[in-house]
């Protein structure tokens, strides 16, 4: 899982995102294939300088020089600028809700579903810097429950307290302090794992950005949800699904 220092930092201005799925289908026309192409150069800007600056700091313009698209071209694409940032947050986090669905779906007990859930988006955000900078910039909008992530964790923590799996005094005050601490551990990782400087490298004796620290992160968000240390620690170390 850890990449090394310099490689993770290297990448966090060179790395592409992922293209959306209707950008990868089989060949077609040359002119659709064109309209397609500008479009997932538009998402893929939209989402680099989003994750770097917020929705509000981005003018269209950015967008359309960062894609090396004409401003024109933009309108044949999204309505506006919030369109265009709604299309890209909805298609990020919705496919990542997809294969945590996926990686959990043989699973039976919540907790190690939370567990695996939170295992993975930690070692996607730190593969992934752009990702992680951008799940933590856009995840505590006033939106970020509806988005399929959140709604997730919802049904994941409501399921362990159905099973009483999860003791919560406050179901909705937990999902907050959980969320917090997913993100973060998000920010902690990413910012160790590209740290190159001796003073940094220094603080890692104290645990932060070691191996395991995904494991480590599930068992405290699962203390969170009710589960004791020992069974927490158990349940975050159990091998992960293929």
């Amino acid at each position: 899982m850890p990449d090394t220092p310099n490689s993770c930092a290297t990448r966090q201005h060179t790395q592409k995102l992922p293209a959306p799925a209707e950008a990868t289908e089989g060949r077609q026309p040359r002119g659709v294939r064109r309209k397609r192409g500008t479009r997932t150069r538009l998402l893929d800007a939209a989402l680099r300088l989003m994750a770097e600056k917020g929705m509000v700091s981005v003018a269209i313009n950015d967008i359309t020089e960062a894609a090396d698209v004409g401003f024109g071209s933009f309108y044949n694409h999204f309505a506006s600028k919030e369109g265009i940032f709604a299309a890209a947050v909805e298609w990020v986090f919705e496919e990542f809700a997809g294969t945590l669905d996926r990686l959990a779906s043989g699973l039976s007990d919540p907790a190690e579903v939370v567990a695996v859930c939170v295992r993975h988006t930690l070692m996607r955000a730190r593969r992934e810097p752009v990702w992680g900078q951008l799940l933590i910039r856009e995840g505590f909008s006033v939106h970020a429950l509806n988005w399929g992530l959140g709604q997730r964790l919802l049904r994941d923590s409501q399921s362990g307290i159905s099973a009483r799996r999860f003791v919560v005094s406050d179901h909705f005050l937990c999902l907050i302090s959980v969320t917090g601490i997913i993100f973060a551990a998000i920010a902690a990782e990413m910012h160790f794992s590209a740290s190159v400087t001796p003073a940094v490298q220094g603080q890692k004796p104290s645990g932060l950005g070691e191996q395991h620290f995904a494991e480590r992160a599930a068992a405290v968000v699962l203390q969170a949800l009710g589960l004791k240390r020992v069974e927490a620690e158990r349940v975050a170390r159990l091998p992960l699904p293929g």
